[in-house]
């Protein structure tokens, strides 16, 4: 190999910046996708909107996102990935206690996180292009937040009506969920999950 010249070596130190100022647009597009979904529902979420919001221009945002479902699926993917850093980041160790499971399992579904993937969810069921490709994420986050649930609860999916109770913790966590948009009934919600802690208790010992 020959030697690097001066130029190359300007080159790739000019490269490295530019590719960490292009993450980090995308970034900024992918954050501020979620925020105008969940303030603003589909019809208020435009691209422009979104460029605006994270303080670039248009072109910018086609760049990364060449199209509007691009970018809303991306950032639902997004969310969905910060959702399960999160959960996981809670119990870093396993956990042992399942109230405390239920009660984080519960809150990935009560915060805007889950209220943009809904609004997606929502104008998936009405546009034809966007609704295969949200099909087959929401199928991936389901799998992956199923695996999670097993692995933080100890549950032996072996046993006959566990896997099933556990399926029935992730409805009824996206039940409140939705029941969350309307109204903020917290202390509800808590005696929800102490009940659900308790029959899972009796049903994975």
């Amino acid at each position: 190999m020959g030697a690097v010249t001066t130029d190359e070596r300007v080159d790739r130190a000019d490269r490295v910046p530019k590719q960490d100022r292009s993450r980090a647009t995308r970034q900024r597009l992918l954050e501020a996708a979620v925020a105008c979904l969940a303030e603003h529902g589909w019809a208020g979420s435009t691209v422009s909107a979104v460029a605006e919001r994270a303080g670039v221009s248009r072109g910018a945002a086609q760049h990364h996102f060449p199209t509007r479902e691009d970018l809303f699926t991306a950032a639902v993917e997004y969310v969905a990935e910060e959702r399960s850093t999160a959960l996981r980041d809670l119990f870093p160790e396993g956990a042992g206690d399942r109230r405390a499971v239920v009660s984080a399992l519960v809150g990935l579904y009560t915060g805007p996180l889950f209220r943009a993937a809904l609004h997606l969810w929502v104008a998936a069921s009405n546009e034809e292009q966007l609704r295969g490709r949200v099909t087959e994420l929401e199928g991936r986050v389901g799998r992956e937040s199923h695996r999670i649930a097993v692995e933080l609860l100890g549950a032996d999916e072996s046993r006959p009506g566990v896997r099933e109770s556990v399926q029935g913790l992730l409805d009824m966590a996206r039940g409140l969920g939705l029941a969350n948009l309307l109204t903020d009934d917290g202390a509800r919600r808590e005696r929800v999950v102490a009940q659900w802690a308790q029959l899972l208790d009796e049903a994975l010992d």
